[in-house]
């Protein structure tokens, strides 16, 4: 899995999109999903911090918290843009951090009170994803909008699949209908 470092180091301008993004109203604001012990998922709105050191996110004793302890699985969506509707979406994994030093450094940039039972977790990044709506054109048609997808590894390439039906063949539970 990749740290927002490598992401960035990899692809610049969308992590820049996607930092800007989180970051829009000054702190960072955004709904991170976890799995919970039934693997059903839980939404809630955190506070992400993403710095050029990696992306953060503090996480006071709580259901959230245990949910990434256990599982570090999570996705985290930035507030969309209220101008444009653009939208930012992270996926991957969150790790404890256990550096004294970087939890000290991230800390003091976060302004965090550390008489609060709060625990520092780093979001290392498997997909980052920037999604811009197109709207309606002139002649009032809808257009679809445009997505900026960067991805750890490439997707295993699967065999393809027909979908639909094939031309020219009709299923046969419909054929009794068609011919009524």
């Amino acid at each position: 899995m990749a740290s927002w470092t490598q992401f960035a180091a990899a692809s610049p301008r969308l992590a820049a999109q996607i930092r800007a993004l989180f970051h829009q109203y000054g702190p960072g604001l955004g709904y991170l999903a976890t799995v919970r012990s039934d693997g059903g998922p839980r939404v809630h709105p955190v506070s992400p911090l993403i710095t050029e050191e990696g992306a953060y996110c503090f996480l006071i004793d709580s259901p959230k918290r245990r949910d990434l302890e256990r599982d570090g699985r999570y996705a985290l969506h930035a507030f969309p843009a209220e101008e444009t509707d653009v939208e930012a979406y992270l996926t991957g994994t969150a790790r404890p951090v256990e550096d004294a030093a970087v939890i000290a450094r991230i800390a003091a940039r976060a302004g965090a009170d550390d008489s609060v039972d709060w625990r520092l977790f780093e979001l290392h990044v498997e997909v980052a994803m920037l999604h811009s709506p197109m709207g309606p054109t002139s002649d009032g048609r809808a257009r679809s909008g445009v997505a900026q997808v960067w991805r750890e590894s490439p997707p295993e390439r699967r065999s393809p699949r027909r979908r639909g039906w094939r031309r020219g063949h009709v299923p046969a539970v419909l054929r009794d209908v068609i011919a009524a």
